[in-house]
């Protein structure tokens, strides 16, 4: 049945050696390669590479197209006034981490206890990795599925980290990104970022005044030429949106 483990076992011939794996899924396709690799846990992981592997149909057409803000507090806000929260996987885990750090910090390095300890750590990191990643995978879908064209914004992560530090990084919005790319990829979707230096944020969408004493704190402002009134985010979204479709 498809999602059982069952035991099995392969020959890698250059070696002359026999693994035996847990296969978690049946594989498709003819094998090409066959990668093993070691994580920093000690697990060892077997990778196929397979070719004629059925496709599967991309989404349907939806017509819609929407530009999206990341922000530290909403992980993502769209055009349409939708606000996305991320989980912050590690953030709830710094309990945890700090009492595996403590364990480890207590034994003495290269004791069996230290490398139990150290491996135990490396896991509860692998584990808030893959939380992260798959998150990242499901929305991507989602937002795949819900639109045709999607619309981001350049951004110095780096400079960012250098401000905010761990947040950015449980964040983890380049890595997002990857995923949003490939997934768009996949599925015949349009995907556009636009430059870094795009004012997206201090000018009305809808007659283009720019608000030049708009600071990160001004979470609302009205336009003195229009008298909107915008929530900061979803202003600089659908800016982001309008300077990706004029692209």
């Amino acid at each position: 049945m498809k999602g059982t483990v069952s035991r099995s076992i392969v020959q890698i011939n250059c070696i002359n050696t026999w693994f035996s794996f847990h296969k978690h899924r049946e594989i498709v396709g003819d094998i090409k390669t066959i990668t093993i690799k070691r994580d920093r846990c000690g697990d060892y992981w077997i990778c196929f590479s397979c070719d004629n592997v059925n496709t599967p149909k991309p989404f349907a057409k939806t017509g819609k197209s929407a530009g999206f803000d990341f922000g530290m507090k909403t992980f993502l806000t769209s055009s349409d006034g939708e606000k996305l929260v991320s989980p912050q996987f590690l953030k709830k885990s710094l309990n945890k981490l700090r009492t595996l750090n403590k364990s480890l910090r207590r034994k003495i390095k290269g004791s069996g206890n230290w490398y139990r300890a150290k491996r135990a750590l490396s896991r509860q990191y692998r584990k808030i990795a893959r939380q992260r990643e798959d998150w990242h995978w499901k929305l991507a879908t989602d937002l795949c599925s819900r639109f045709d064209t999607l619309c981001f914004e350049t951004l110095n992560i780096d400079g960012m980290k250098r401000l905010w530090g761990r947040k950015v990084s449980d964040l983890a919005f380049y890595q997002f990104i990857q995923c949003l790319d490939f997934k768009c990829a996949k599925h015949d979707k349009s995907f556009i970022l636009i430059g870094q230096w795009t004012s997206t944020t201090k000018p009305c969408s809808h007659c283009g005044h720019k608000n030049n004493n708009l600071t990160l704190s001004d979470r609302h402002w009205i336009c003195p030429t229009c008298k909107t009134e915008y929530d900061r985010d979803i202003n600089a979204a659908i800016n982001i949106k309008q300077a990706g479709l004029a692209a």
